[in-house]
């Protein structure tokens, strides 16, 4: 099952990537990481789509807050493993475009010119160890990680900016998924970009996964395989 979510309107994209729990793992909730996506993506979606004047950063606080409110009669919001999820949002106006990274899943902004910048949220990669314990020690703690779960104050942690818009010609946005053609596969996100330019998120995609493939010593950190979403978005 894939638990990447995919939110569009004409002005704005949210991409999400649900962290899939471990086998043995009490959550405290009753739902699985796929509810939470797509009730997260809803939450989201009703404001973007009418365009609220609201930071992004608002606006995903208020969605975890929303969600939160849903299940908090059936659910132990305080558990630290509740379903949780990645968030990428972009949003454009008439002289900006804004962005919003929090987890794994980056959003790479291009020039013009061809200059690409690329806002990603490693904070996961510095952790002193990976065991579960010590995982589940750092999330959404400070020092530590944050991902868009119960704590709305997690949205406030996510890297977050604005980029004049005649200073954009395309951002692309997607989950850890597909970004790892940059993050492992030894690709420049220049690259990454192109292959998008040239050939659209199922040609990325599809190098990815050749790549998922070819790659079985299991020298890496990390699942194997991935759900794998992108989007790209031209500026006119």
């Amino acid at each position: 099952m894939n638990e990447d979510l995919v939110v569009s309107g004409p002005d704005f994209v949210v991409v999400l990537d649900g962290a899939t729990a471990g086998a043995g793992v009490e959550s405290g909730c009753r739902h699985d990481v796929t509810w939470l996506v797509r009730q997260l993506g809803t939450q989201l979606a009703v404001p973007l789509i009418g365009r609220s004047a609201a930071s992004l950063a608002d606006l995903l606080a208020e969605a975890i807050a929303g969600v939160g409110a849903l299940h908090a009669g059936t659910c132990d919001l305080t558990n630290p493993d509740s379903p949780s999820s990645t968030v990428a949002m972009v949003r454009a106006g008439a002289e900006s475009v804004e962005h919003l990274v929090l987890a794994d899943s980056p959003v790479v902004l291009r020039a013009p010119d061809g200059w690409v910048t690329t806002v990603a949220d490693d904070r996961v990669d510095y952790l002193p160890e990976y065991t579960f314990e010590a995982v589940r020690k750092a999330r959404n703690q400070p020092g530590g990680f944050w991902v868009a779960s119960t704590l709305p104050a997690a949205a406030y942690e996510a890297l977050s900016g604005t980029t004049p818009r005649e200073q954009v010609a395309s951002v692309a946005v997607m989950t850890d998924g597909a970004s790892r053609y940059a993050e492992r596969y030894g690709h420049s996100w220049d690259e990454l970009v192109a292959v998008l330019e040239s050939g659209g998120p199922r040609e990325l995609i599809d190098r990815v996964r050749a790549y998922d493939v070819a790659a079985a010593d299991g020298s890496f950190r990390g699942k194997r395989h991935d759900d794998a979403s992108a989007v790209l978005c031209r500026l006119s």
